[in-house]
């Protein structure tokens, strides 16, 4: 029989509800024993490590909440006991206000997240409910992660890189700690970010991302924090920013390399304090939320660069997750192959979905991938496109031929007008002079040339679609066309 405390805590008779607060001071004791007993749990109470240590040693816990300096040791100590010795069981620090790095301590050494000092006790009932509520709170760490394999199971692949990574998933899903999540551009970030949220004990609560290299500067305190009626010119209403609209839940910061020093330092504050005030508001509202950070730049590298702040990486770098790209784990092709072509056909409304050759999937295999996943789908949905219906052969994929790192490397560093020389040598047409500081000795012959490698890159990219590359270089259909019969281009 389930019953539901007065703080909305569901709770079966079958639930573990004890508690461990560990803590030396008798008057922060009794406020935490008083606080969670009025959530409808039980709690044992201990003034030093060695006291705590007894009552692990015979009970089971749904959540240890313990100081960070205690008579006998350090809390950390205990926050490694905990998750050595007891992995089912949730530990959670308190900490000196605004001691960033002790929480950030607790967290590497396992903690599920941490409270600062003065106690908020809204803050505190959030945390309790986040544990308490925590998918097999009680159980063993097989079943506990058990739990979590139907989600992560998401994240298609057989190779030991992305088994990994999913392993790490469910890991992370039982903590608080900020994490950071590298890899590069369509490497598949956000699923990883999602996966943690939705394995998770936030699991019911939002999930929120957000770009932030697409947010206007001089936007991004209102968008992230909120705004109050009259804040600025525009603003006819209250409105909640992004923190309000994840609370409780999670959020991603993508691309937050992106974020100007500015917003960087508001950032740091609300994260480290879990605390958020709108734009033209004279208080601060508290706020419970995940911090999930994604990017495919170095942010190590932007730190030394004076782009990123030093404290704020530390801040969101608790924990990285780095994902492997598609290049390094062509085991996973065909399986995710396989499934982007059923999703596709399924939402062209056709019947069967068209299986890929065996020539085909070892030459998607060979590829090198630089767009990673998000290129594969790109290029099955234009095979899909191309294919008979039935079968996916390799003209159908309509790649590029593969070009070695070297050589890539070697064109990208060519002159620009190179290729457009080269091209206008077999047409038989003048080549433009230019001079070895590059500088054209007849500017009017080198403008048509590169007119014309323009107008032809466009029509090659568009398949020869004239109006798709009028859009694509920016100009009308009918001034494409005139310029097409000037430069005589077929």
């Amino acid at each position: 029989m389930d019953r539901e405390t007065g703080d909305g805590i569901e709770l079966g008779d079958h639930v573990n509800r004890r508690v461990l607060v560990v803590d030396d001071e008798a008057d922060l004791r009794e406020l935490l024993d008083l606080t969670i007993a009025g959530m409808g749990l039980d709690v044992d109470c201990a003034a030093d490590l060695a006291q705590a240590r007894g009552f692990l040693a015979s009970n089971n816990y749904a959540l240890c909440l313990t100081d960070m300096r205690l008579p006998d040791g350090e809390g950390l100590e205990l926050v490694e006991l905990i998750s050595r010795d007891f992995p089912a069981t949730p530990v959670a620090v308190i900490t000196a206000y605004g001691s960033a790095e002790n929480a950030v301590a607790a967290l590497k050494a396992g903690a599920f997240d941490y409270l600062g000092k003065p106690l908020a006790l809204e803050a505190l009932r959030s945390l309790v409910r986040s544990a308490i509520q925590l998918p097999g709170s009680g159980q063993s760490p097989e079943a506990l992660e058990q739990g979590a394999t139907d989600v992560t199971a998401r994240m298609l692949g057989v190779s030991e890189a992305i088994l990994e990574v999913r392993r790490q998933i469910v890991r992370l899903a039982r903590s608080m700690a900020p994490v950071s999540i590298v890899g590069e551009s369509g490497s598949g970030k956000e699923l990883a970010a999602r996966l943690i949220h939705e394995a998770g004990p936030r699991a019911r609560e939002p999930f929120v991302g957000v770009n932030c290299g697409a947010i206007p500067e001089q936007l991004m305190e209102a968008e992230f924090f909120g705004h109050k009626k009259g804040a600025f010119t525009g603003a006819d209403r209250d409105r909640d920013g992004f923190f309000q609209a994840a609370n409780g839940g999670t959020m991603l910061l993508d691309e937050v390399a992106d974020l100007p020093l500015v917003m960087q330092v508001k950032l740091l504050r609300a994260i480290q304090e879990k605390r958020v005030r709108k734009v033209g508001a004279t208080i601060e509202e508290p706020v419970d939320v995940r911090i999930v950070s994604a990017t495919h730049q170095d942010l190590a590298q932007c730190v030394a660069a004076g782009r990123f702040r030093q404290d704020l990486y530390y801040r969101l770098n608790v924990i990285e997750l780095a994902l492997p790209p598609l290049r390094e784990r062509p085991d996973d092709i065909p399986v995710l192959a396989d499934s982007i072509i059923g999703k596709l056909a399924a939402r062209a409304g056709m019947d069967h979905a068209p299986k890929l050759s065996t020539v085909t999937l070892r030459y998607l295999q060979s590829y090198n991938f630089p767009g990673n996943v998000r290129e594969l789908e790109n290029i099955l949905e234009r095979s899909l496109a191309f294919s008979d219906g039935t079968t996916v052969n390799v003209e159908d994929l309509a790649l590029r031929p593969i070009v070695s790192e070297d050589a890539a490397s070697e064109r990208a560093e060519a002159p620009a007008t190179s290729a457009a020389s080269a091209a206008a040598a077999r047409a038989g047409r003048t080549v433009a002079k230019v001079s070895p500081d590059g500088i054209p000795e007849a500017l009017p012959d080198y403008l048509e040339q590169v007119e014309r490698q323009a107008i032809e890159r466009a029509l090659e990219k568009t398949r020869f679609n004239r109006t798709a590359a009028a859009r694509l270089l920016g100009i009308s259909f009918r001034a494409l066309r005139h310029r097409m019969q000037r430069l005589d281009i077929n």
